[in-house]
């Protein structure tokens, strides 16, 4: 197999994953969000403890990228918390979609703060992928719709943290900056998981602890599957987890959803593949920021 075939595999492994996880997340009840979350992260520390040690890396990263990593681990965090919210009161298909509209908030907050030049396709891909997302909130301006927009924040707080990490990509290993992110995220949630904590069968327990490894999973392989290829060849393939959640939502929770969320599927999905054509033609756009990083 050659580096993409391997980038396309692992990212649909990546998918797998985290639907996998939002399928464990419903799975485990009435909960709070936050209990749920400290799962995740707790067993999402693991992992890069292991690749820390082995390549002495710091922990905790340089001095001077402090003010990044809790940036970037704050904005993670508040998405996460926000993806779980809409996973537990929206068809799973449609949280995930929700989720999978990052990559164009990305372009817009990375233009907006770190001076990067957005092209005209990437703008008429996102003004089309709102459009789409549209279907799929179905916004009648009542409490029926508070789930949607909480589904559309988390993946505007995901394009936060993903915005901070372009300026850490370079400054910090990978590994440390997955282990800060899920250190920080496990301190955070501490006090809020005392005062809100409710009480877990065995069974929660184990169905939290499989969230938490199949969110690893998901959250390794699309690492993975990016030091494989380049994003312009196998970035496409993350819509695959929106199939996978569509399927486990029938097949486990009897979801069906109505005819405006597939119209919205395939208006984000057709701005997507517009994106990744065009970027597979396009060199990409000098970085102003690379100018300030070592």
């Amino acid at each position: 197999m050659n580096s993409t075939v391997k980038g396309i595999i692992a990212i649909l492994i990546s998918s797998i994953g985290f639907s996998l996880m939002a399928v464990f997340f419903r799975l485990s009840g009435d909960l709070p969000v936050f209990q749920k979350s400290l799962f995740r992260n707790l067993i999402a520390m693991i992992v890069p403890i292991y690749f820390v040690i082995k390549f002495k890396a710091p922990f905790f990263g340089k001095l001077e990228n402090q003010p990044l990593l809790i940036l970037r681990s704050t904005l993670g965090l508040i998405g996460v918390l926000l993806n779980i919210y809409a996973i537990d009161h929206m068809v799973l298909s449609d949280a995930d979609m929700l989720m999978k509209l990052n990559p164009f908030w990305t372009i817009l907050l990375c233009a907006l703060f770190l001076n990067e030049k957005a092209r005209k396709y990437q703008i008429i891909a996102m003004v089309v992928a709102i459009a789409g997302a549209l279907f799929i909130i179905k916004p009648t301006f009542d409490s029926d719709t508070t789930p949607a927009i909480i589904g559309l924040l988390s993946g505007i707080f995901a394009a936060g943290a993903y915005t901070a990490l372009r300026p850490l990509g370079q400054r910090e290993k990978s590994y440390t900056t997955v282990f800060y992110f899920s250190f920080f995220s496990t301190v955070a949630l501490i006090p809020f998981v005392i005062f809100t904590f409710e009480p877990m069968t065995t069974s929660q327990v184990i169905i939290l602890l499989m969230s938490g490894v199949f969110a690893t999973i998901g959250q390794f392989g699309i690492t993975i599957a990016y030091s494989f290829a380049a994003a312009k060849d196998i970035s496409i393939f993350v819509y695959a987890s929106v199939i996978f959640s569509a399927l486990l939502g029938f097949i486990i929770f009897k979801e069906v959803p109505d005819l405006l969320s597939y119209l919205g599927y395939i208006i984000i999905f057709l701005a997507g593949y517009y994106m990744f054509r065009k970027a597979q033609r396009n060199p990409k756009p000098k970085q102003s920021i690379s100018k300030g990083e070592s």
